[in-house]
């Protein structure tokens, strides 16, 4: 039996750039145990398992519905890298960063599993994923977000010095039952 096709979604998309570093710094959270490892070659069902914890809930579907193939050529491109944050031994978030052709690197995927949202990570692993990409020395760092997205993404964007540059509507297909399912059989 074939789960119905859900409407699709009608998203407000925001692109946003920095040109500078940020200047701040903020102190690691206390009584919480964390380490962010980059994760070499890693496997496409951790990658997935990843991108279905951190995105489910703010409709991420593109990697999700990517063929082994064509999802292997991104993650194994040695332009991209993804990096996990990991609080008291257990992943609870990660980042994938790309350097593009053109001295720019892309924030593609930010963001944290539900179980690490309000305990006061958010705004310090966005500070460290942006560290993390200035270290790769581009002349500006890009990242999209949506209104589908975290309620504070656009607001913690220009926060750390993000400045709006274009918009558009986009459609989002959202993930049916049956294709959770096979998901979730294969990871």
């Amino acid at each position: 039996m074939r789960s119905p096709k859900l409407a699709p979604l009608t998203a407000h998309v925001t692109e946003l750039e920095m040109t500078a570093p940020p200047k701040q710094s903020l102190p690691m959270p206390v009584n919480i145990q964390t380490a962010i490892l980059r994760v070499s070659d890693i496997p496409l069902s951790y990658y997935r398992f990843l991108y279905l914890r951190v995105g489910r809930r703010w409709h991420w579907t593109e990697r999700l519905r990517m063929s082994d193939e064509d999802l292997a050529a991104v993650l194994g491109d040695k332009r991209t890298s993804v990096t996990v944050l990991y609080v008291n031994g257990a992943p609870a978030g990660f980042f994938e960063l790309h350097q593009g052709e053109d001295d720019v690197v892309e924030l593609v995927h930010f963001g944290l599993m539900e179980h690490a949202l309000g305990l006061g990570l958010g705004k310090w692993f966005l500070l460290q994923t942006l560290f993390a990409a200035w270290a790769l020395n581009p002349s500006k760092l890009t990242v999209t977000t949506n209104n589908l997205d975290h309620p504070r993404a656009l607001q913690l964007y220009q926060q750390f010095g993000f400045s709006p540059v274009a918009t558009r509507e986009i459609t989002v297909e959202p993930l049916t039952d049956t294709e959770l399912l096979a998901l979730a059989k294969n990871l």
